[in-house]
């Protein structure tokens, strides 16, 4: 039980350790400024001898501060003295390429989908409103053709009316020739009739 406890207690010990550990890595990582190429000593001071450069933006270790000089460790492993002045917190923009590229290949690839999803809708919306416009053509076409036969239907029934009514006036005009003939000759049968030679009885008494 003890030798669990004793493992445990370890293990506890270096989870806590090891974000520590990354935090002071992270506190002591630096980078060479990216507009300057410096050059390296071999000590914390101007009298100390060149002994080689950094490039712009490379990233180094930080192990010792003297002076205006810090002592860092390159990629390569050299332990060099370089100024202060030349060293920066941030990431130098050579370091940031890998993730910038990272976030331009992501950003490109969202695009894409982006453009592909809009594509999509904005082709569902071409095809409704061309379906739309189509719709209207044939409306405004039957509407068209509903209009002429309307306005050919009321010609036609104009031209009935004017015909009914020349059929009126035709057939009153009938009724008062046949009633005046009617009136007519009954007067002239009157006038006849009263001087028409009578026929006289024959005499019973003749043999």
């Amino acid at each position: 039980m003890q030798h669990i406890r004793t493992i445990g207690l370890g293990a506890l010990t270096l989870a806590l350790a090891l974000p520590l550990q990354a935090q002071q890595d992270s506190a002591d990582k630096s980078w060479v400024s990216d507009d300057i190429t410096t050059f390296v000593r071999s000590g914390p001071t101007d009298g100390y001898r060149i002994v080689g450069r950094l490039a712009a933006g490379a990233p180094v270790t930080v192990l010792d501060t003297s002076g205006d000089y810090t002592q860092v460790r390159s990629e390569g492993g050299d332990e060099v003295w370089v100024p202060s002045s030349d060293l920066q917190q941030t990431p130098s923009a050579q370091a940031r390429v890998p993730e910038l590229e990272a976030r331009v290949e992501t950003l490109t690839s969202e695009l894409a989908g982006i453009n592909s999803t809009w594509d999509g809708r904005l082709g569902s919306l071409n095809e409704t409103l061309e379906i739309r416009e189509k719709r209207i053509a044939q409306l405004e076409k039957q509407n068209n053709e509903l209009a002429t036969e309307a306005d050919a239907a009321q010609a036609r029934v104009r031209q009935l009316e004017a015909h009914l009514n020349t059929e009126e006036k035709d057939l009153l005009m009938r009724y008062f020739i046949y009633g005046g003939g009617v009136a007519g000759a009954g007067l002239l049968l009157g006038l006849i009739v009263p001087h028409l030679p009578r026929r006289r009885r024959r005499n019973a008494n003749w043999f």
